[in-house]
């Protein structure tokens, strides 16, 4: 027999855990099911430790920069209090015993197991059934993908859960991946010490941004002391004693005593069995309408609707899920400024489309683009300066899709470009705007002068 409930949440990640919270505390009968721990990949093995590294490696940067600046300083990097604060602060060693209870404190049920679903509207999990008299909501988030590259299978390599959990740093890292995690984790490993060597199969680190940044970043990351290999794929992993040896298809063989693999994320849909209401398990992502609807009484949020895998993203899908269950009306989705940050240093913030999406899209671009340190406040800040803006116009409509903002606080920069892109506003306004002196945003002015086709 099924126990009937009147929504059944299955993923208790950020937007899962915020949806399961809501409505419980609105007073309907809510089982959350999680595998895991209450509260998912965000704080406990991605956004809240890793900015704390990301965090304690910039302190240590800029203690660095001190010398001609500011007189003299010594830096000694000690991964110890990085650890504790991951295990104490942020995470409680791994115990989601407050997250759990905050949501049982709002009445809701926390039931642990993986979830299925087992027909329209109905899951199972560990034998028992529960038949969700409003409706379901699929939150299980993604995990990340592993790429095809004969002998991974069978070493042990690092993924970022093992990257944030390390109690002392190793002496060399590879890192296979230049996106987002495979950079600011490399950034942070290079800045307490460990040899760190990044190689991407594309042309430029972080690939799904502008290239400009990418090359940006590389620069920088070069400068620093990591080993950046772009164009260049993965051919064979070995590991023998307490080293891994990494072949590049030219034959290049790289060692190190860790390797990290971070090559993106994926969904699996066919784990959580939606072939059960008619929907495709082979699928890259829950398609779903504007009110993250996917099938009757049946709604997506986070990773697995495919419109990023953000924290921000997941809690946006997960307001709009609330107000769809409860019958109250707001709009639908709206993706055309979804902001994303790669918070390495300099920190990337990006907005909408980029320029080859723009013109993928058809549309008639002009782009304008400025560089930080060339800006008043740039050559101010001299030391770690490097950055730069670039916004995206379509031209027809006069108004910018797409900016992205590299540089100190990169991606507190880009906020005021999501609000012109979000509410599309005038370029020929934005021109006319008073800019703040001598501030970093004060660069969109001088990108806004170089637009051009």
């Amino acid at each position: 027999m099924a126990e009937e409930v009147d929504v059944v949440v299955i993923g208790m990640g950020p937007g899962g855990e915020h949806v399961a919270g809501e409505l419980a505390g609105a007073g309907l009968a809510v089982v959350g099911v999680e595998a895991e721990l209450v509260g998912g990949e965000c704080p406990y093995w991605a956004c809240v430790p890793s900015k704390m590294m990301i965090r304690a490696g910039n302190l240590l940067a800029e203690g660095r920069r001190v010398p001609g600046m500011a007189g003299s300083a010594r830096v000694s990097a000690d991964w110890a209090p990085v650890a504790d604060r991951i295990r104490d602060e942020a995470t409680d060693d791994w115990n989601d015993q407050a997250a759990a209870d905050r949501f049982t404190g709002r009445g809701g049920r926390l039931v642990r197991g993986r979830g299925r679903l087992a027909g329209p509207g109905r899951v199972e999990v560990n034998g028992e059934v529960f038949r969700a008299r409003h409706g379901i909501v699929l939150a299980t988030g993604s995990r990340p993908q592993m790429p095809p590259v004969p002998g991974l299978d069978g070493v042990p390599y690092w993924t970022n859960r093992d990257a944030i959990a390390a109690k002392e740093p190793p002496g060399t890292l590879l890192v296979l991946g230049g996106g987002a995690i495979g950079v600011e984790l490399a950034q942070v490993y290079a800045r307490f010490g460990t040899g760190v060597t990044v190689v991407e199969a594309l042309d430029d680190l972080i690939p799904a941004e502008e290239p400009e940044a990418g090359e940006l970043l590389a620069g920088v990351l070069r400068e620093e002391g990591l080993t950046v290999r772009t164009g260049a794929r993965a051919a064979e992993v070995r590991h023998s004693g307490d080293a891994f040896t990494l072949v590049l298809e030219d034959g290049t063989e790289l060692t190190g005593d860790q390797l990290l693999v971070a090559t993106g994320r994926r969904v699996d849909l066919a784990a959580v069995g939606v072939d059960s209401v008619g929907l495709d398990p082979a699928a890259r992502a829950l398609r779903t309408d504007g009110q993250m609807l996917a099938a009757p009484g049946l709604w997506g949020v986070g990773d697995v609707t495919g419109h990023g895998a953000f924290t921000h993203v997941a809690m946006y899908e997960a307001d709009i899920v609330i107000r769809a269950v409860l019958g109250d009306p707001g709009p639908d989705a709206d993706y055309r400024a979804l902001p994303r940050v790669t918070f390495t240093d300099p920190e990337v913030g990006a907005v909408g489309l980029t320029e080859k999406q723009a013109r993928d899209k058809g549309l008639r671009v002009r782009t304008g683009l400025a560089r930080v340190p060339s800006s008043a406040r740039g050559w101010i800040h001299k030391a770690g300066n490097e950055g730069l803006v670039k916004l995206v116009e379509d031209a027809d409509r006069g108004v910018l899709v797409g900016a992205t903002t590299a540089g100190p606080t990169g991606g507190e920069v880009m906020y005021g470009l999501a609000v012109a892109v979000q509410a599309g506003v005038p370029v020929e306004s934005l021109r006319h705007m008073i800019y703040a002196y001598p501030t970093f945003h004060r660069g969109v002015e001088d990108a806004l002068r170089d637009l051009r086709t």
